[in-house]
């Protein structure tokens, strides 16, 4: 299971395109809401009904723990407890992280961006301890894989399937959903 977490705040684009891109792909995606109500409210006021709150995750069936950026979206990440000890349970396992925009911030409070290339949202680098900032698109570097803001959401969300099902899915989608027309025409 991928586990994208929502908390107030959340940067609805960055939170909901690559959750759809993923199960565009048959990956099962579960939104997680943090905040012990299902209905989480976006950065811009978009009521998003959550598919489990944080009390009925079971980190030992995450394949994934995904955090969506967007203000106060990121700090209410961070301020969650569960949710910290679940990302360094996670990582301590071995499994993949991906944050983007400013939810790296919290890989960085956790010490878990050390000695990783990372990418966020300009002017959040300072949050990144440890990590060398590349500001690319998106940045993947062993288990953790980083985006740097709304811009980044489709791609982070093909890297992601193309990470657990591969190129040529991710490719597929990249051309079905008019990706590279966008990419290519601009």
């Amino acid at each position: 299971m991928i586990y994208t977490f929502l908390a107030t705040g959340f940067e609805d684009i960055e939170a909901l395109a690559p959750v759809d891109i993923m199960r565009r792909a048959g990956l099962k995606v579960a939104t997680v809401s943090i905040t012990g109500e299902a209905v989480v409210t976006s950065a811009h006021g978009v009521g998003v009904v959550s598919d489990c709150l944080l009390s009925e995750v079971n980190f030992d069936d995450a394949e994934l723990l995904f955090l969506p950026g967007g203000m106060p979206g990121a700090t209410n990440l961070d301020a969650c407890e569960l949710l910290r000890e679940g990302l360094k349970w996670h990582c301590a396992a071995g499994r993949p992280v991906a944050a983007i925009c400013a939810a790296p911030l919290v890989l960085g409070h956790l010490g878990l961006l050390a000695g990783k290339r990372a990418t966020c949202y300009p002017g959040f680098e300072t949050e990144l301890r440890g990590a060398n900032y590349t500001a690319a698109l998106v940045e993947q570097d062993g288990q953790i894989i980083t985006g740097k803001g709304p811009g980044a959401a489709f791609e982070l969300g093909y890297v992601l399937v193309e990470r657990f099902v591969g190129k040529d899915v991710a490719d597929q989608l990249r051309q079905g959903m008019m990706y590279d027309f966008l990419i290519h025409n601009s």
